[in-house]
């Protein structure tokens, strides 16, 4: 898997999602919040909704912040309106970038993310430039130092998983959008620890990257990842393990 999923796998790993917890919180809120405003506040009856409770509950927020930011989508609290957007472009090597904002000023997140992918060896295209590369799978990883490979390939085969990818480190679990609730279910019910665990868009064609070009495509990530705008970042490079856990210590 290139991109985007090993680079999250790597940093659930090391523990970087906890020491940035409060702007994953911010992050979820927003998500939470527009997914009440778009679709309703029942999560049984808004899948997107359903989704984001479920990643902020594996953050461990607490639950009053989660009902305060459905109240906030629904109008029963007052609160900021957010809106989405996706910017296109290019990372160093030619990498495709597709980056998922949820903003009040479009202005400044233009701005913003132009001048991350400019100072960083990447530029901003046009819409439709990349998206084409991305498909929307739902994907979950997972250590193979820590858990049964065959009883992983057993379980996602039965909860109808389209796809299971063997890799050094990983165990990675590729499902339909609509699938991928039951496919969590699963491994939940069954008490199986993954590294990653979420709705992505999944990269048909990858870049490889090595040297200086995968130290700048790492910098880039982590640079957009950090701005307040921003919900998620997805590109095609391919960076080799070693590699990645070396530039990443």
């Amino acid at each position: 898997m290139s991109g985007h999923s090993k680079w999250s796998s790597i940093k659930h790993k090391k523990g970087a999602a906890d020491a940035k917890r409060g702007k994953i919180f911010t992050k979820l809120i927003k998500e939470i919040t527009t997914a009440a405003r778009i679709g309703g506040g029942d999560p049984e009856a808004n899948s997107r909704l359903r989704v984001a409770v479920l990643q902020a509950k594996a953050e461990n927020m607490p639950k009053d912040n989660i009902e305060r930011a459905i109240k906030k989508g629904t109008g029963a609290i007052e609160g900021e309106s957010y809106e989405e957007y996706t910017y296109e472009g290019y990372g160093p090597g030619g990498v495709a970038i597709l980056i998922e904002t949820l903003t009040d000023n479009k202005k400044r997140t233009t701005a913003d993310v132009r001048h991350i992918l400019s100072r960083l060896n990447g530029n901003l295209g046009e819409a439709g430039c990349v998206s084409w590369i991305f498909q929307k799978k739902g994907y979950i990883s997972f250590d193979k130092k820590s858990v049964d490979e065959e009883k992983i390939m057993e379980l996602a085969l039965e909860a109808g998983a389209e796809d299971v990818v063997d890799t050094d480190t990983e165990i990675e679990v590729m499902t339909n959008v609509s699938g991928f609730e039951s496919v969590k279910r699963i491994f939940d019910d069954h008490g199986l620890k993954y590294i990653v665990s979420e709705i992505s868009m999944i990269p048909q064609t990858s870049v490889k990257l090595d040297g200086k070009n995968a130290e700048t495509m790492l910098k880039l990530m982590e640079a957009l990842e950090d701005s307040d705008d921003v919900q998620k970042v997805y590109a095609n490079f391919d960076i080799p393990a070693s590699e990645m856990e070396r530039l990443t210590q």
